[in-house]
């Protein structure tokens, strides 16, 4: 038993919706990077057969052309699809005090909002499709999650969207 060696997984996926707009800047060497954090939802029944919500929030942090492509589609409010990595950091704030968080590092970001056409933003016509984005391919797809998706699901998510 002592051979067997753990595996080093790291992955998360979580859908959720940013709690303010998101926060872009760049590095002393001009690496683009946003940070910004989401709301996930959880409904369940409690032990009285009552509908409850649990609210979990998350930190989310995003690198060069996906920070980009961040900066100019998120606001507050934005649904998201993220897949990435926890990762922690420390740093010292102003007094001098240690401090942690425990955040995602994003590879990839699905934006669930349409987006309005740019020439139709004064009629309102929405474009098709969302927008999949990859940190190492920053090439916009139509490729999207639904294809995961149950019928049940798809469709409650189409109507969230509404």
């Amino acid at each position: 038993m002592a051979d067997l060696k753990m595996p080093e997984i790291n992955y998360v996926i979580i859908a959720g919706n940013l709690t303010k707009d998101p926060i872009y800047r760049t590095t002393t060497n001009n690496t683009p990077v946003v940070n910004f954090s989401i709301a996930s939802n959880r409904k369940f029944k409690d032990s009285n057969n009552s509908w409850q919500e649990d609210v979990c929030y998350v930190g989310v942090v995003a690198w060069n052309k996906l920070a980009e492509s961040c900066k100019d589609r998120l606001k507050k409010g934005s649904a998201v699809l993220i897949d990435g990595e926890l990762q922690s950091r420390t740093w010292k704030n102003d007094d001098g005090n240690s401090r942690s968080i425990v955040e995602i590092k994003a590879r990839r970001i699905q934006f669930l909002n349409k987006r309005l056409k740019a020439t139709d933003s004064q009629n309102g016509e929405i474009e098709g499709s969302d927008v999949f984005v990859d940190e190492t391919d920053i090439d916009y797809t139509t490729d999207t999650f639904d294809k995961f998706l149950s019928k049940d699901e798809s469709a409650l998510i189409n109507n969230d969207q509404k």
